[in-house]
């Protein structure tokens, strides 16, 4: 076994997947949109209302666009 096998730990591996790499950079997203949106109302919209509508208004062209941006 090499000594690279030997140093890398489960979240090691969990953190390099590229499904990770999507979850993380969405998260990014929905968190910056909670921001916006709390700004907007002058109060914490809470995660949940920001995911839920991140998710309704942005998401497609948000994917749409990694897609775009991945494939060049």
């Amino acid at each position: 076994m090499s000594n690279a096998a030997k140093d890398s730990s489960p979240n090691d591996l969990l953190k390099n997947s590229s499904l990770y790499r999507e979850f993380q950079a969405e998260r990014e997203e929905i968190l910056r949109h909670k921001w916006i949106e709390s700004e907007k109302a002058g109060r914490d919209i809470g995660f949940e209302q920001a995911l839920t509508d991140w998710i309704i208004k942005h998401r497609s062209t948000w994917r749409k666009n990694r897609q775009a941006t991945a494939s060049n």
